[in-house]
């Protein structure tokens, strides 16, 4: 299933996947680092450290230390998917973490991307 080997990737090529879209969108790593750190609780250090170990999707969700409290306002259309409709949970906060990056390509503000206006 696609959903599996998404799950068992490495985190570390989903992160080059995001951080080349927001280059190729003149935005920046650091951008990338926020919004993740946002979404899933880590700290530049801990997701740094995910990174490196080359932990699994799966395991990098699992071991997040929590999801923002805003994440339930991440609403929308991914790849032809409404974010808030999606039934498995983990495929779900894949999702929530595309639907920011896309946010991000589109050249919406960092404050707009965060739920934070």
């Amino acid at each position: 299933m696609v959903s599996d080997a998404l799950f068992n990737m490495p985190f570390a090529k989903l992160y080059d996947c995001y951080v080349n879209k927001a280059l190729r969108k003149n935005r920046n790593q650091e951008d990338v680092d926020t919004i993740i750190c946002w979404l899933t609780g880590y700290d530049l250090t801990g997701l740094q450290r995910q990174i490196a170990k080359q932990h699994s999707v799966a395991l990098f969700f699992d071991h997040a230390p929590a999801l923002h409290p805003q994440h339930t306002e991440i609403t929308g259309v991914v790849c032809g998917v409404r974010v808030e409709q999606v039934s498995d949970p983990l495929m779900r906060k894949i999702r929530y973490l595309d639907k920011l990056i896309d946010e991000l390509a589109k050249g919406k503000t960092m404050p707009q991307i965060l739920r934070q206006v």
